[in-house]
């Protein structure tokens, strides 16, 4: 027994003390501007099984002698450290929010790269590899406006279709979609978590016969089942005049909403958006989206960046091929989940 206890104690001290020389290597890389090799450092020593008093070794916003290295940290280190200071207040704080400053800007929608794409079909006046992104962003206007906690935002998406395997490689498509909405939680439901309603646009910026566009009003709810998130959709079109529609038929393959499920596993996320106009007879049309995010090896990873698959079926990928069924495939990087 006396054997067995000191085996235990020599261990734990082995493996403290591991744990301590790990960390120390990390903070001393940090300090020399390593902050890759310091980055892999941390991500060892939390996964090194410790005792509960040594918690507080991984726990580094506890830590007072130490701060987690950030991109905005970086540039007030830069404004404190390398820039000389003004006298004037006024012109120092301003100097300091050109250096410092920030947009308050948030992801909204995922915003990802898929530098390889493959269209199943051979279409006529396009490749059938392409290069697709997407940059989504939300901006926050007001909090808790009509005293419900609500949040009014305003959010901008926009996504490219570029033919990097053409010659001179042209954009084939993009489509805007600026919006504003209110979103409200729901405290009195264990399933019910809340809420929005937006006002959405979207079009493709392009003339004539190529131009697409439509506005809706939408009505989007959070359910959760444990860590399955189901989140419906219902939208209406607002009315356009017949001379001012590009694509009055548009209902016909958008139907009226979308039902997304969104299931989290450990490190990867899985998301299946399913659309369809529920008409029972020849003209029923729908679509359907299958995203997975997952971890990137250690030697590629950066903060919030993931491997990213991008599987699509049906109508509607983009406005310009509202009308035409498209299956695709894509592999590249999400930058939000």
């Amino acid at each position: 027994m006396k054997k067995i206890l000191l085996l235990c104690i020599c261990s734990t001290f082995a493996l403290s003390q591991n744990l301590n020389e790990t960390y120390s290597q990390a903070l001393e890389l940090e300090k020399q501007g390593q902050y890759k090799k310091a980055m892999l450092l941390y991500k060892k020593a939390l996964n090194m099984k410790t005792k509960a008093e040594d918690e507080y070794l991984l726990d580094l916003s506890k830590n007072q002698n130490h701060e987690v290295q950030t991109f905005t940290k970086l540039k007030k280190d830069f404004y404190e450290k390398q820039l000389n200071k003004i006298e004037d207040k006024e012109t120092s704080h301003s100097i300091e929010q050109m250096i410092t400053g920030e947009f308050g800007l948030y992801p909204y929608r995922k915003n990802y790269i898929l530098p390889a794409t493959y269209d199943l079909k051979d279409r006529e006046n396009r490749e059938q590899f392409e290069t697709a992104f997407q940059f989504s962003i939300e901006k926050p206007i007001s909090y808790n406006f009509f005293g419900m906690d609500e949040s009014i935002s305003g959010a901008y998406t926009q996504k490219s279709f570029w033919q990097t395997s053409a010659d001179s490689s042209p954009f084939r498509e993009t489509n805007y979609q600026p919006e504003v909405f209110v979103q409200f939680p729901y405290k009195n439901s264990k399933t019910l978590k809340g809420y929005k309603i937006a006002l959405n646009h979207e079009s493709n910026g392009r003339n004539n016969e190529d131009s697409r566009s439509w506005n809706r009003v939408y009505l989007e709810s959070y359910l959760q089942f444990s860590n399955l998130f189901v989140i419906p959709r219902v939208w209406y079109r607002i009315p356009e005049k017949t001379q001012d529609d590009d694509n009055p038929d548009i209902y016909k393959y958008y139907g009226y909403g979308d039902l997304t499920f969104l299931y989290p596993y450990k490190k990867h996320t899985f998301e299946l958006k399913l659309r369809n106009n529920l008409r029972l007879n020849d003209s029923n049309k729908g679509a359907a989206q299958l995203n997975w995010t997952f971890p990137l090896p250690d030697f590629i990873s950066t903060s919030n960046s993931y491997g990213f698959v991008k599987v699509f079926s049906g109508y509607g990928e983009s406005l310009i091929d509202y009308d035409r069924e498209i299956n695709k495939i894509g592999f590249g990087i999400a930058f939000s989940r």
